[in-house]
């Protein structure tokens, strides 16, 4: 079975999971019980779909708010960076308005993450480390195997903007 994870990361269990109530975080695929890799459509389960990686088909249904910011799950650019903090801030909005907000990437593990940890901090005022540990005890403990994302956090992303526009030589 080819789960394409990256150093033999297992693909999640679930399609999605509730890191605080009204937020949700989840993935394009999920392992069923037998140990296939099914895809995860999102149809009309949440008020908000926010995208850091998307596939045809996979939703969510219209009338459904989708926003899309595909980033890689590799060292982001300064946009990159920026279009992180909007979803993050824009998700924490919906949130805090009574909505439910999903935020997916290819796994749910990564990109989901920095953004979900993002919106934690903006919402409800958490350190990264209370952030990330929070989605690592909802999620999956393989949520963050991309350490860059969890420094760029402890770091904060305004600062790794800033580190990242320096274009400084090699």
């Amino acid at each position: 079975m080819n789960t394409r994870q990256k150093d033999h990361v297992p693909a999640p269990r679930t399609r999605w999971d509730e890191i605080r109530p009204g937020l949700w975080m989840g993935g394009h695929v999920w392992t069923d019980t037998t140990g296939l890799l099914r895809p995860v459509v999102v149809t009309d389960e949440f008020d908000l779909v926010v995208s850091a990686f998307t596939r045809p088909d996979h939703g969510p249904d219209p009338g459904v708010d989708h926003l899309v910011g595909e980033i890689p799950d590799a060292s982001l650019t300064p946009p990159q960076i920026r279009t992180v903090q909007t979803l993050a801030t824009t998700t924490a909005d919906a949130v805090r308005d009574g909505r439910t907000a999903l935020v997916r990437c290819y796994s749910g593990y990564n990109r989901s993450g920095l953004i979900v940890a993002q919106t934690l901090m903006e919402l409800d005022g958490l350190e990264a480390e209370e952030a990330i540990d929070l989605i690592r005890r909802r999620r999956s403990s393989w949520a963050f195997n991309n350490g860059l994302f969890e420094h760029y956090l402890t770091t904060g992303l305004d600062i790794t903007y800033v580190l990242t526009d320096l274009n400084l030589p090699d």
